[in-house]
């Protein structure tokens, strides 16, 4: 294993990979995947397993994913555990990839994976050391470089670390980054209800926004007797409005959510014409700028499926999957009017806290039937411990169907709870349908 070297001695040859960072920062080591060169905003996850639910994450677009899990590919790739048609990551670092991989659904490495996708990678690096380094000075631009982009093709020699230090700070930033168009489908589709509700007439329908939706969310709808119609970032209400839906969802995604004002005018449509509203992640953001609050960066984001979050409904924490690097700033513990429109959508309150950091994970309306969360309840790879909220969703449904008002679903949330039961009928469907 190469160690971190200082920029003015760093010492490589055309058969290495070195990571770069933009402050100058550089690691050595062996390529992983692909040869070429690659950039984006170097993050890092906490996740142990699930890394090819991770690669195949639309909200990953634009961003190189450091494992700090040191061993990583023991049990290959496979065709069933994607959670989208593409490898997304900007790149892949990790510390000792396995030379081998050994498990019965696998049908290659995730090295031949990461290669025949055209995703650069670089391994055998003390990714501990760069995690400390990122969670100390925050996440930052960087490149990844092997195989002939190192070599200056005019001279024949390798090209010198300003050289490519230059590239890395040309790339773009995250910040003002708009990617959900680039990870949406193109074209409309629907998920019919399965699990207990295979062939039987739908008892909700469901139009889900997809801003970089992964593949199980809209089947955790499904599984519950909804018929799931998503659609591309690029519909306008009125198609929505078509559908007659009985609620209206807005996926995870990358970017900014700065850069998002169509989505979010699109959203406060929705929540206008009262229909049910359910968000996640990048929706959760889309949310909370629809309800007047700002977003702002975070130092390193939160990326894994180990997370513990506070609903604050119930009191009750839960350990969860995440993948942001943007946040919601809104007030924790008091119920405040939403600054939007001088309160048109009423008041709203901070359901759901991190409790690493007491970050904005959640949000929930009073007046209207709308809340979101800003992790990832669908557990691909992660936890089912946040399962309750897709149940939340279709209570919230049948409520305004029924004419019921909002506060007695809100009292029904605060008295609810997740059961054993509840939780392993989310594994056996998971295993059902692997």
């Amino acid at each position: 294993m190469v160690s971190q070297q200082a920029a003015s001695t760093a010492r490589y040859s055309v058969d290495d990979a070195v990571l770069l960072l933009e402050d100058g920062q550089i690691y050595v080591g062996e390529p992983y995947g692909a040869l070429g060169s690659t950039f984006g905003e170097i993050i890092f996850t906490t996740a142990m397993t699930g890394y090819q639910e991770t690669i195949t994450d639309p909200s990953y677009d634009g961003q190189i994913v450091v494992q700090t899990f040191p061993h990583v590919g023991d049990t290959g790739i496979n065709n069933e555990d994607p959670e989208s048609e593409h490898i997304w990551v900007a790149g892949y670092v990790v510390r000792e990839p396995s030379p081998n991989f050994s498990n019965w659904r696998a049908d290659d490495s995730l090295d031949n994976g990461l290669n025949g996708n055209g995703i650069v990678g670089i391994s055998n690096i003390d990714t501990r050391k760069l995690v400390r380094h990122l969670r100390s000075s925050g996440v930052m631009r960087a490149g990844i470089f092997s195989g002939d982009v190192l070599i200056d093709q005019s001279t024949g020699a390798l090209l010198p670390v300003e050289s490519l230090l230059a590239q890395v700070k040309a790339s773009p930033t995250m910040q003002g980054a708009r990617l959900y168009d680039q990870v949406s489908a193109d074209e409309a589709y629907t998920i019919e209800p399965c699990g207990d509700f295979e062939g039987k007439e739908p008892l909700y329908t469901v139009v889900a926004v997809d801003l970089g939706i992964k593949g199980m969310t809209p089947h955790r709808l499904a599984e519950r007797g909804c018929r799931v119609h998503v659609l591309p970032s690029s519909v306008k209400f009125e198609e929505i409005k078509a559908l007659n839906p009985d609620g209206v969802f807005f996926s995870n995604g990358p970017g900014d959510p700065h850069e998002a004002e169509p989505q979010i005018e699109k959203l406060r449509q929705v929540l206008e014409a009262g229909y049910p509203f359910f968000g996640i992640c990048f929706g959760n953001q889309l949310f909370g700028r629809a309800l007047g609050f700002d977003t702002y960066k975070l130092k390193f984001g939160h990326h894994g499926v180990n997370q513990p979050v506070k609903d604050m409904t119930t009191g009750k924490v839960e350990i969860t999957a995440h993948n942001h690097g943007f946040a919601v700033d809104a007030p924790i513990g008091k119920i405040v009017e939403s600054p939007y429109d001088n309160g048109v959508f009423g008041k709203v309150f901070v359901s759901h806290i991190d409790l690493n950091d007491d970050v904005v994970e959640g949000l929930q309306c009073i007046d209207i039937p709308a809340f979101s969360v800003q992790y990832h309840p669908e557990a691909a790879a992660g936890p089912h411990d946040a399962a309750y909220l897709f149940d939340r969703f279709v209570v919230l449904m049948d409520a305004c169907r029924k004419g019921e008002p909002v506060s007695s679903v809100l009292s029904a949330f605060e008295s609810s709870s997740v059961s054993d039961e509840h939780v392993q009928s989310h594994v056996d469907f998971d295993k059902e349908n692997k």
